[in-house]
């Protein structure tokens, strides 16, 4: 074809696809269900993946719960057990409908395994035992994060490295674990939950930004080649909160001025605006929308500009109390030792 010719139609497929994305602003898509199928997800024992968990479950998926925390596992799976019971008690009160006997519905499960995800023979050994116990997957959410707390100069070697390992190479374990089996069948779902400082940073957890932004470049580039195979049927969510009420930054702050209108964001409204875009195969999500223009004049801006917005909103210094507290419990917890 004609290179401007080609061009000429790129040119309508883009506008194309912004008048796409525009009327689903004005109307909803429909969500899909996820009734029956398989979900592994990572970091389940509390935060996010507890209440991604019981999301998943009030669809009656069959949750496969990962987390280095047996305890924590437990409750979330717990948790999920007395969803599946208040789903199933109507039904058995409501018995036959006009004389006829109901087929039982599909009655979900849950599975819990013990993960240190950031060690990928740990991983690679976990997921054989998932599908020899429960089968194949239909969606993973690589949910798993931590935070070392320290400035980059008083930051262990080991705990960077760990940062690193639980963040980012995490992803491509598990991906590298049960993707082949979505390429054969050409369904699946693979969620990778990010943050808003893996699309712009800030001062004092530069491990953490960095691991974040390797997992969005992982992620990413992990689209673009289910595209080029055209395995159009394994879709790719990215999920990008703002700093989230978790207890995981606690004591991070902004401009008090400012605070108010950008405050943390409750987890469950985060998970509740992420499961929107999963259910309906939203490509990304960032919450609240503030943080998509936020990323788009982080790449427009000089740097210098940058940074006078950072001063202003007291973005340049907002994980300092966060990491002033990290520390001092470190100190407390060494003279507790020390006596």
């Amino acid at each position: 074809m004609n290179i401007f010719a080609e061009f000429f139609l790129v040119m309508l497929k883009v506008l194309w696809a912004f008048v796409m994305a525009g009327m689903k602003w004005l109307i909803r898509p429909k969500e899909k269900s996820v009734a029956g199928q398989v979900c592994v997800i990572t970091g389940a024992g509390s935060g996010l993946g507890r209440l991604f968990a019981k999301e998943f479950a009030r669809r009656r998926a069959v949750l496969v719960l990962w987390d280095i925390n047996s305890q924590g596992n437990e409750e979330t799976a717990e948790m999920v057990r007395q969803i599946y019971r208040e789903l199933d008690s109507p039904v058995a009160k409501d018995g036959p409908v006009s004389g006829v006997e109901e087929v039982p519905p599909f009655q979900p499960q849950v599975y819990t395994y013990v993960c240190d995800v950031g060690k990928r023979e740990s991983v690679y050994s976990i997921a054989d035992r998932v599908r020899q116990e429960v089968g194949d997957i239909d969606v993973l959410i690589n949910n798993a994060g931590v935070v070392s707390g320290h400035h980059l100069l008083e930051c262990p070697d080991e705990l960077i490295e760990r940062t690193m390992m639980v963040n980012c190479h995490a992803h491509f374990w598990t991906t590298k674990a049960f993707l082949p089996k979505m390429l054969e069948m050409n369904h699946g779902h693979i969620v990778t939950v990010a943050s808003s400082l893996g699309l712009f940073s800030t001062a004092g957890v530069e491990d953490y930004c960095a691991s974040k932004f390797g997992a969005i470049g992982f992620h990413e580039s992990l689209s673009h080649e289910l595209k080029a195979s055209e395995k159009d049927g394994i879709k790719m969510t990215l999920v990008c909160p703002y700093l989230v009420d978790t207890g995981m930054f606690r004591g991070c702050r902004i401009r008090k001025e400012i605070e108010p209108f950008l405050p943390p964001l409750k987890p469950e409204f985060c998970v509740k605006q992420a499961m929107r875009a999963i259910l309906t195969d939203q490509p990304m999500i960032c919450t609240p929308r503030i943080v998509y223009m936020v990323n788009f004049m982080k790449s427009i801006l000089p740097f210098e500009a940058i940074v006078c917005m950072y001063r202003f909103l007291g973005a340049d210094k907002c994980m300092y109390p966060f990491l002033a507290q990290r520390k001092q419990a470190m100190n407390n917890n060494e003279a507790k030792n020390g006596i």
